[in-house]
């Protein structure tokens, strides 16, 4: 294993996390942009599969659903087989604030990366994609 690279490419992770993790694009942050393109894209979920999905605590998803239920993003439906349990599926509104915060982030992003030449997009989004699966 390169040692050097691997020194790079932790600061370098890190320098990314501190520049992103306390912006928020359009009107969602990143744990609700999360929760809402998950329920958008893969349908109505529990808080403990998405628990699992995202690897935190039942209590930290129950805590951000909930705020997204206060904001009218998400409603809960109940579990026929299970009345304690319940999914959440995503309102109007909730898709609309996720279409409106996925184009803030895709035009930033496009304007960060609007130098690179299309190749280096898409090797850059394969080796994201990758990295991002070996936490699976």
């Amino acid at each position: 294993m390169d040692e050097q690279a691997l020194d790079v490419i932790e600061v370098e992770l890190a320098i990314l996390y501190r520049r992103i993790s306390n912006r928020k694009h359009g009107n969602l942050d990143r744990s609700a942009y999360l929760l809402l393109h998950q329920i958008s894209v893969y349908g109505a979920a529990g808080v403990k599969a998405l628990a699992d999905e995202f690897h935190l605590d039942v209590s930290t998803v129950s805590r951000q659903a909930a705020a997204l239920e206060q904001k009218g993003y998400v409603f809960r439906t109940p579990d026929p087989t299970d009345r304690r349990a319940y999914s959440l599926q995503i309102t109007e509104l909730g898709k609309r604030e996720l279409i409106e915060s996925k184009k803030a982030r895709t035009e930033r992003i496009g304007r960060l990366i609007r130098d690179w030449t299309e190749d280096e997009q898409q090797i850059f989004g394969e080796l994201l994609t990758r990295l991002n699966r070996t936490f699976d």
